[in-house]
């Protein structure tokens, strides 16, 4: 490098570090998820308004390569690329930093201006440790269980398109297994101004040196290189800096053939909600450019809003439950929870104002006046609602008068359902559920079979109905009236709603409920209920997925016609790599055969245990562990936790683990490297 290049290269980080000190403030709308109390697996989905200095903050571009392995993937990234250009052009207008950071390109940008700026930011006095590394996981992370299965690599191509992509890349002189050369042609670099690195210390040089504190992450892929990458989401939270994810200009790796078997925009989802519950809060791109967020044209998905506030029937359980087994192929589904301190409260119920079908399991609540009001504003709207049972009563209290400052609607069963409730039979008092011979066609009845079946708790009494009900489902107890417990309403203000009395926990585990809820909930929706798919409960040893065990644990295996696979990943310090092989110490039980593989090494088993030469290693990073056992045992398939022992230190792998049967030798290995395809749940580190 000649000395006017040196000169231009410090002129330009004199003028892109005193560019827009003056630019007003990013004002920002965080969404993050707080959990409802201590432990208890739900969470409110809340935002706050932040403003962030424009000289104090920075944008990562991570991986927005020219080429990907799966074409799907690259057509997603194409259909919002041009939008993360204007954002970033925006925010590069406003003062903000912009890193591109396309991982393994760096030689496409050798003599860069940008990529020479990166590599002359001024040092950082001390690093993060780990800096430099993939991160898998951070301690935020510990209770979390990882929300989708990866370990297939997430392509979702269909297998001829997919073979015709991978022709295609091999004759422009590409790998089709790793393509990329260059970040994509869509993103424009401004060589005055911006940065190239993919490097985490240099990343980290870049923001200390420019006093930045706000980092804001975009890029694909959301579940891989957005989280792990040593610039990623990751390693920005667990190192102080203020972080977060532009949740509408990023993609996941998701094949929906895997658990939880959802639509690839659901897969996203999950993602996002995991960073927000675990991670950093997330921002969406018309927060810079206006008007509104970026939808991908594929995503058709209706958005389900489930309102949870009683503390009778446990629906706060039941429903995310039915919900994420049987809706995540259709519709985009948001979860709303009461306080659990304040009955009165709930939390993120705003979201209805973005809903297009609201499901209320509810009972006698009274909202402040802004929640009541975006109630009644969207049913005054005329869009469909979906009601269970105690949703009849949700926002009435006996006639009593609310307390001061809170609001009921004792018309909402009426006005809302065509409802009529005044009262239940005796609990213990058993009740026949019979289909309408009038409504076997209907198409909310679809898949439920023409027989009676047993109610799980006490009889609503309901009758009469307004007019414009449509009775589908009735049910009766010995010596008692008849009484409709599901109907469909046809509303005044043009919308259509459907109810149902049923919906204690022991009806959930009824096929004929399950079967009527989801149907409820595409008919609200416009869907068709033919297309509901009603996934029976499978047990951990007939799970066709990785599914999550612990070790130790008590599980017996007694079926000796297919092993029993079992998967973690760890991480191995650099500095176990002396000249000595590491040994994985496994404790089988007596009859049982182990088999153990390394990143898909087969290892050699000795008396001391599975010998792990250097070779097999990645140090510092995901290595995959993957333990197959066949014979019968009495006991658990272990006698001793297995455990990692090098010479300078020993790791038990004591904890969660992946688990499934069959007799598929692919089970050995992932089509990725593990720092991919792995899953927060199952890492292992000293």
């Amino acid at each position: 490098m000649n000395v006017l290049q040196k000169l231009a290269i410090c002129l330009s980080l004199v003028l892109v570090s005193t560019t827009s000190l003056s630019a007003e403030d990013l004002k920002l709308q965080l969404r993050y998820q707080q959990e409802t109390s201590k432990d208890s697996g739900r969470y409110h989905r809340l935002h706050r308004s932040e403003s962030w200095k424009p000289q104090e903050t920075a944008i990562i571009v991570c991986d927005v390569w020219d080429y990907h392995h799966c074409f799907n993937a690259v057509k997603r990234l194409e259909e919002f690329a041009p939008r993360l250009d204007n954002l970033l052009k925006t925010a590069r207008d406003q003062g903000v930093t912009i890193i591109h950071a396309p991982s393994d390109c760096m030689d496409a940008y050798k003599g860069h201006p940008a990529r020479m700026r990166a590599m002359q930011a001024p040092k950082s006095k001390v690093h993060p440790e780990g800096i430099k590394n993939w991160c898998s996981r951070i301690p935020s992370e510990e209770r979390a269980v990882y929300p989708v299965d990866q370990s297939d690599g997430g392509e979702d191509d269909d297998p001829e398109e997919h073979a015709a992509w991978a022709k295609k890349l091999a004759s422009l002189g590409r790998n089709p297994a790793g393509p990329w050369k260059s970040q994509s042609a869509l993103i424009t670099i401004d060589g005055n101004k911006d940065f190239i690195s993919d490097k985490g210390d240099e990343v980290w040089n870049i923001l200390n040196s420019r006093g930045i504190n706000n980092v804001i992450l975009t890029g694909v892929h959301t579940n891989m290189c957005v989280l792990g990458r040593p610039f990623g989401l990751r390693q920005m939270a667990k190192n102080g800096k203020n972080v977060v994810l532009v949740r509408d200009m990023t993609d996941t790796m998701y094949n929906p053939k895997s658990w939880p078997y959802v639509s690839h925009f659901t897969g996203n989802d999950l993602i996002i909600s995991h960073i927000e519950k675990f991670i950093c809060p997330t921002i969406t791109s018309d927060q810079f450019l206006g008007g509104k967020s970026f939808v991908f044209k594929k995503d058709h998905r209706p958005h389900l809003v489930i309102v949870m506030a009683e503390a009778e029937y446990d629906t706060k359980k039941t429903l995310p439950e039915f919900a994420g087994k049987h809706l995540g192929k259709h519709f985009r589904v948001s979860y709303v929870f009461a306080d659990d301190k304040d009955r009165n409260s709930i939390p993120g119920i705003e979201v209805i104002n973005e809903a297009d079908v609201v499901l209320f399991s509810v009972r006698r609540r009274v909202l402040p006046e802004k929640a009541m009001q975006a109630i009644r504003k969207y049913v005054k709207a005329g869009k469909p609602v979906v009601g269970i049972r105690t949703a009849s009563h949700a926002f009435s209290l006996r006639g009593k008068k609310p307390p001061a400052g809170l609001y009921d609607w004792p018309e909402f069963d009426a006005e809302v359902f065509g409802g009529n409730y005044h009262g239940h039979l005796a609990n213990d008092l058993k009740s026949i559920i019979s289909i309408n011979e009038s409504q076997k066609q209907n198409p909310i009845l679809t898949g439920i079979p023409d027989k009676p079946f047993q109610q799980a708790y006490s009889l609503y009494e309901v009758s009469p109905l307004a007019k414009n009900t449509t009775v589908l489902m009735t049910g009766k107890a010995k010596g008692f009236p008849v009484e409709p417990v599901a109907w469909t309403f046809k509303r005044k203000d043009g919308g259509k709603s459907f109810y149902t009395s049923l919906g204690h926990p022991g009806d959930f585990k009824n096929p004929e409920f399950v079967r009527l809820l989801a149907n409820g909930v595409y008919w609200a929706a416009g869907l068709n209920p033919a297309d509901v798919s009603v996934s029976e409960k499978v047990t951990l040893h007939e799970a066709p997925h990785w599914s999550v065990v612990q070790i130790p644990n008590s599980e017996k295996s007694n079926d000796t016609n297919q092993s029993r696979w079992y998967r973690c990943v760890v991480r191995v310090p650099e500095k176990w790599m002396s000249n000595q092989p590491l040994t994985l110490k496994v404790g089988e039980a007596e009859g049982t055969q182990v088999n153990a593989w390394l990143n898909g090494t087969a290892l050699k088993k000795t008396d001391a245990g599975f010998q792990i030469v250097p070779k097999a290693v990645t140090p510092n990073d995901a290595n995959l562990i993957v333990l197959q056992v066949t014979g019968q045992t009495k006991n658990a398939d272990f006698r001793s936790v297995p455990q990692l022992v090098s010479a300078t230190g020993n790791l038990s792998l004591a904890g969660r683990w992946q688990y499934r049967r069959g007799n598929n030798s692919q089970f050995a290995n992932m089509p990725l490297p593990a720092k991919f395809g792995t899953v927060t749940d199952i890492v292992f580190k000293p």
